[in-house]
C-alpha cells in the first residue's frame, strides 16, 4: 500500500490533501433554541494540538463554519494556525447568523450585503486575509434562488476574498446551478460507507468538482466507540435531545439500523491492519478519486487515526464490491 496523494481541489489549482479535517466539533456547544448543534464540552488547547498534529502528518485541508461553536471554531483555528498558515487551505461556510456570546443561532441571510458581512467576520475570526473555499451552508436552498448567491461569490474572488467557492447540498439541482460559476470548484455532502451518494458522485467527476464528504464516520459511529446503551450528552448534537435531521444516533443512542449495517462489513473496512474509521475512509477514496473525506475530530489521537489512513491506501475494488453485496449497495 502507498501513501494517498493529494488532490487538485476540483477546477481551481489549489492542491490539498486527501483528506481533511472537519472543525464543527472543536466549535464546542452551540444551539437553535434548546436544541444542541455542537458535540459538547472541547478543550482549546488540544484542538490546537490537534491542528498542530493533523499538520505535522501531512494534513493541510481544514473545513471549518461561521456558525459551528457560534464562530469559536474559527477562532480556534485560526489561532492554530497563527504560524502556518501558509501550510493550509481553509475552507469555511456562511448562512447563518448567530449571537457569539449566547451561542444562539438567531436567523439566516443570504442577501449579497449579509454575505459580504459573513466573509469579513470569518477573515477576522480566523486570522487572515483571504479563505480558500467559502461554502454555502444551505442544503436545500432553493435552486431558482441561488444565482444572487453565486454572483456575490464571484465578485468575493474578483476581490481577493476567497478563492474558490461551493455549495454544501445533498442535491443535485442546486449543486448544478453553482457549477456553472467559473470558480465554483467543491460540493461538500454527506457520503459514508453506510449512506453512499452515487447521484451526487456522478455529477462531482462529471464536472470536475472535489467532492468534499461531510459525515465520512457517520456522525461518529464509524469509530466503533458506540454501542447500545451509550448515553451521549445534552449538549451534544448526537444526545436525547437531537434535531430531526439526526439519523445515525437516535434518543442519544446509536440507531439499531445503521449499527446493524455497520456489523456487516466490519470485517472488510478492518482488512490490513486497519482500524474501522480508517478502513470507512478507505472505502470513500476508493469511491472517486474527487472525493475528500472531512472526518470531525476533538483530540490529538482522533487526528493521529484518521491521518493514519493515508498510509495505508484505498479499498481494492474487490473490498468496495463485497461492500456493496453485503449492504445491498449498487455502485455505479
Amino acid at each position: 500500500m502507498s501513501r494517498i496523494p493529494n488532490r487538485i481541489l476540483g477546477r481551481s489549482e489549489i492542491s490539498i490533501s486527501a483528506l481533511g479535517m472537519g472543525c464543527w466539533a472543536i466549535g464546542g456547544p452551540f444551539w437553535a433554541g434548546e436544541t444542541p448543534l455542537g458535540w459538547g464540552a472541547v478543550d482549546d488547547q488540544e484542538s490546537i494540538r490537534a491542528v498542530q498534529r493533523a499538520l505535522d502528518l501531512g494534513v493541510t485541508f481544514f473545513d471549518t463554519a461561521n456558525v459551528y461553536g457560534a464562530g469559536h471554531s474559527e477562532v480556534v483555528l485560526g489561532q492554530a494556525l497563527a504560524r502556518r498558515r501558509h501550510e493550509a487551505v481553509i475552507a469555511t461556510k456562511f448562512w447563518n447568523l448567530f449571537d457569539e456570546d449566547s451561542r444562539q443561532i438567531t436567523g439566516t441571510s443570504a442577501t449579497p450585503e449579509a454575505i459580504r458581512a459573513a466573509c469579513e467576520d470569518s477573515l477576522r475570526r480566523l486570522g487572515t486575509d483571504y479563505i480558500d473555499l467559502y461554502q454555502f451552508h444551505a442544503n436545500d436552498f432553493p435552486a431558482d434562488q441561488a444565482l444572487p448567491v453565486r454572483d456575490t461569490l464571484e465578485q468575493l474572488v474578483a476581490a481577493g476574498k476567497i478563492r474558490a467557492y461551493g455549495w454544501s447540498t445533498d442535491f443535485v439541482d442546486r449543486a448544478a446551478v453553482f457549477a456553472e460559476g467559473a470558480y465554483c470548484s467543491a460540493i461538500q455532502h454527506q457520503l459514508n460507507v453506510l449512506d453512499d451518494a452515487p447521484d451526487m458522485i456522478a455529477f462531482c467527476e462529471r464536472r470536475s468538482l472535489a467532492s468534499i464528504n461531510r459525515g465520512p464516520l457517520a456522525m461518529g459511529l464509524l469509530t466503533g466507540k458506540y454501542s447500545h446503551g451509550t448515553a451521549l450528552a445534552d449538549n451534544d448534537v448526537r444526545g436525547a435531545r437531537s434535531p430531526e435531521w439526526m439519523k445515525y444516533f437516535v434518543h442519544g443512542q446509536p440507531s439499531p439500523e445503521f449499527v446493524q449495517r455497520l456489523e456487516a462489513v466490519r470485517e472488510v473496512l478492518t482488512s490490513k491492519g486497519r482500524t474501522l474509521a480508517q478502513g470507512s475512509l478507505a472505502w470513500i477514496w476508493a469511491r472517486s478519486p474527487m472525493t475528500v473525506p472531512i472526518p470531525g475530530f476533538r483530540t490529538v489521537a482522533q487526528v493521529e487515526d484518521n491521518a493514519g489512513a493515508l498510509d495505508k491506501g484505498p479499498l481494492t475494488r474487490e473490498q468496495v464490491s463485497e461492500v456493496a453485496r453485503l449492504l445491498g449497495q449498487s455502485i455505479s
